[in-house]
């Protein structure tokens, strides 16, 4: 029994931190000042990936979510900030 229980508290001792950015699918449901890396954008608009090319804004690029106020996503990309709505932020997976 004291094996059992000693297993799950291996199991149990996983940092969460690693759990969050698991669980993290788009930019809108990131924590603030964290940095990610955007796997890819999710949209079958192609004006708004190039919109989002433009800013910088592409596969394997960081990009840190600097606030949130109402649905205006303020991030920081490449050294400089922009605000994005929240239909962008959700096209931003990370």
């Amino acid at each position: 029994m004291d094996t059992i229980m000693s297993s799950e508290f291996i199991v149990g001792d996983k940092d969460l931190s690693e759990d969050l950015a698991d669980s993290v699918t788009n930019l809108a449901e990131a924590e603030t000042n964290r940095n990610y890396i955007i796997k890819k954008i999710k949209s079958s608009d192609q004006e708004l990936k190039k919109f989002l090319f433009t800013l910088g804004c592409y596969e394997g690029e960081s990009i840190t979510l600097i606030s949130v106020l109402a649905e205006n996503y303020i991030i920081n990309i490449k050294d400089s900030r922009y605000s994005i709505d929240k239909e962008l932020a959700e096209a931003i997976i990370v």
